[in-house]
């Protein structure tokens, strides 16, 4: 049985570290269910962004000569061709102008734009991701994940059972505060590793330098694109570039076409093989701008320990690994999550000292 002074320590550890950054666990929680609810709501909403009216094949060729006229020269793209048969082309854009563009798969027409936090969606992703503060929040959301694996450990000590019989029970008939310290304390000991298993996994996405340092420490070396001689005229066709990626891997789904900022980088062309797990697909192939020829290409299980690392852990965090079933799992982890400290707030809250709140008069 843990000594009294020993218990107390760890509580007020458990207590402060919950208190000083649960708000912001709270947030990233809450934002990470409503995206999952929020993405087929925010397609229904906007059907003409997301449904093409006429489906077809798309011309990336033409998407790109529409971008060019909207956006300008300086603008750099990423270019999601339809995934779906009814899907328009979607395109990141950087630059002077950060956005989601949407267009026509067949003609190419610009259907519409949304900033990157002008719309509930966009906004959602930005909190989630960066908490609206680019690489620090990055950085933020490293040192609350770490302040998560603390919190778990701590209320793991707190939650041991000395009769295990009664380590579940919660006593649904007890009064509020007994009922919620049941369910705090029996929903952190339940959950609490499933929801560090979302945590880690968003950490790992959010603060580049652990990839960094798997690579480093794997001896491994990102892949980066050929340069190229810088020519004039034309660019060479993106349609032709797609389909010749397709012919080198045939059966794989396109995940981008990512643009070169400038005329001397080659195209990157972003492929789903079957065998990756990655949504997106990380196999990379590059190919030469003015000419179209294929300059280099690398499969996604070819990729450095931390980088490869990355096609399990980007659709264990948004639950696409596991279908409709883990997303709906990960959604209930984030209110889960939220609950916990909405709960530990409210219990501390009843039990602080009353003479913090009393006048100085009564107090004395």
């Amino acid at each position: 049985m843990m000594k009294p002074a020993l218990r107390r320590l760890w509580l007020r550890l458990h207590r402060w570290v919950g208190l000083s950054l649960g708000l912001v666990l709270a947030l990233v929680a809450l934002t990470g269910a409503a995206m999952i609810v929020w993405k087929p709501i925010d397609r229904a909403l906007n059907p003409a962004l997301f449904t093409a009216v006429q489906p077809a094949p798309a011309s990336l060729d033409k998407a790109r000569a529409s971008l060019r006229e909207a956006f300008g020269p300086e603008a750099r793209f990423t270019l999601r061709p339809p995934r779906e048969a009814q899907d328009t082309v979607w395109a990141f854009v950087s630059g002077p102008a950060h956005a989601t563009a949407y267009l026509d798969p067949a003609s190419g027409r610009l259907l519409g734009w949304r900033g990157e936090t002008d719309h509930l969606a966009g906004l959602m992703f930005e909190l989630h991701s960066e908490l609206l503060l680019g690489d620090t929040g990055r950085n933020v959301l490293a040192v609350v994940a770490a302040a998560y694996l603390l919190l778990l450990a701590t209320g793991v000590v707190l939650w041991w059972p000395v009769r295990w019989r009664q380590a579940f029970s919660v006593q649904w008939r007890a009064r509020a505060p007994r009922l919620v310290m049941d369910l705090h304390k029996t929903g952190g000991a339940l959950l609490g590793v499933f929801i560090a298993v979302s945590i880690a996994s968003g950490a790992w996405m959010a603060w580049k330098p652990l990839a960094n340092w798997v690579n480093t420490f794997s001896s491994g070396k990102l892949p980066s694109a050929p340069p190229v001689a810088a020519a004039a005229g034309p660019r060479a066709s993106l349609d032709r570039m797609v389909a010749h990626a397709l012919q080198v891997h045939p059966g794989a789904r396109v995940g981008y076409v990512v643009l070169p900022a400038r005329d001397e980088q080659a195209v990157r062309i972003r492929l789903a093989l079957a065998d990756d797990p990655h949504p997106n697909g990380l196999t990379s192939l590059w190919f030469h701008p003015a000419t179209g020829a294929l300059l280099a290409g690398q499969r996604w299980n070819e990729l450095p320990a931390g980088a490869r690392n990355t096609t399990w852990i980007y659709p264990l965090h948004t639950g696409q690994l596991g279908g409709a079933w883990h997303e709906a799992l990960n959604a209930a982890l984030g209110l889960t999550l939220a609950g916990l400290g909405g709960s530990g707030l409210w219990l501390w809250w009843r039990r602080r000292p009353r003479s913090a709140t009393q006048p100085r008069s009564q107090a004395a």
